[in-house]
């Protein structure tokens, strides 16, 4: 029985048999399976998804006409983290220009929309500069960030604290009135980028704080797409499953902790957004291709319920990339085939 080159959700190669393979395909696709109550993945589908992973490729590819469009978040600060110290608009062109991007997004080192109000208009005039360097549409983006509304440095309490303290409906209150404030600083943010030429607003990382998290990012799509009927909104999600930090948040009257994949896209879509962000967890103990199965069940979950553009999170720890900084090229590749080909979704 030959043995399959591989990786540990934590970057360790590792080499397992083709039994070894098969067995964590199976857990793999059955762990998501039970965690979000949807539909393993086939027997044929498991087949294929074998023969993707057991593959000798050092680099995998999509089958011709299978290709997709690629979006980024962040992307301005990922180039100075590799040590290449250009400017933002220089790190926008090597994303275009070099690695092939077909999005590009445009944002600030801190990534946070609070951060970035009271610099907006310094923030309009570098996007109006790289709107007339670069091609591709250009985006804008930051995240709702809950977190920088909590004292000393924000406006509100902080929940954790009030939790701890056994202050739950005060923990509470204070989260619905950080959602308040974050939902006014996206829509002003989105507002001046959007008049700047921004051809979409991308709102991302959204529940990293949890379920308030994303009841603001959810309101704050909500109001810019009635203000906006033509606006592209791009939501990119944190986590596979939204946190219940707060526990009894909900928008349209649907409970928001808790949900998965294919239950975020659709309130996601209620509120106006035009592309959509799956992520799932990488587990660092467990091989690539379980993460992989895990993966691409919830994302081809969330792909069949959506009506709108699904572009996966491929980003280091999540859909069956490894969680470490220096990642294989054969995993991310790997990752990246399987979900494309196995789920059909529309970008990464």
């Amino acid at each position: 029985m030959g043995h399959i080159h591989t990786y540990l959700g934590d970057g360790t190669p590792v080499q397992i048999t083709e039994k070894a393979l098969r067995r964590d395909l199976e857990h793999g696709t059955c762990d998501a399976s039970e965690r979000a109550s949807i539909q393993p993945l086939s027997e044929d589908e498991l087949r294929e998804l074998y023969n993707i992973c057991a593959s000798p490729a050092r680099f995998h590819r999509v089958t011709r006409g299978h290709e997709v469009v690629l979006s980024n978040d962040g992307m301005t600060a990922k180039v100075r983290r590799m040590g290449i110290h250009v400017d933002r608009i220089q790190g926008l062109q090597i994303h275009e220009r070099s690695l092939g991007a077909d999005i590009l997004e445009m944002d600030h080192i801190d990534y946070s929309y609070k951060a970035v109000k009271p610099i907006v208009s310094e923030e309009r005039s570098v996007f109006e500069q790289a709107l007339s360097s670069t091609i591709a549409p250009l985006f804008y983006g930051a995240m709702p960030n809950l977190g920088y509304y909590s004292q000393p440095d924000g406006p509100v309490p902080n929940p954790a604290d009030l939790v701890v303290a056994g202050k739950i409906e005060e923990a509470r209150g204070a989260s619905e009135e950080a959602v308040d404030h974050a939902v006014r600083d996206i829509v002003f943010v989105a507002d001046a980028m959007y008049a700047a030429g921004a051809d979409g607003i991308d709102i991302d990382t959204v529940g990293a704080a949890g379920d308030a998290d994303f009841a603001a990012a959810l309101q704050a799509a909500d109001i810019l797409r009635k203000k906006h009927p033509a606006m592209c909104i791009q939501m990119g999600m944190a986590g596979e499953f939204v946190l219940g930090m707060h526990g009894e948040m909900t928008y349209g009257g649907k409970r928001l902790a808790g949900l998965y994949p294919h239950e975020q896209v659709t309130l996601a879509e209620k509120a106006g957004v035009t592309i959509f962000g799956p992520v799932v967890n990488t587990i660092p103990q467990k091989s690539v291709p379980e993460n992989i199965a895990r993966a691409v069940t919830l994302v081809k979950a969330c792909v069949e319920t959506s009506h709108i553009p699904v572009h996966a999170n491929m980003g280091m720890g999540v859909c069956g990339v490894p969680m470490c900084d220096i990642l294989p090229v054969e995993a991310v590749s790997l990752a990246s085939r399987a979900m494309v080909e196995m789920t059909r979704l529309d970008g990464l």
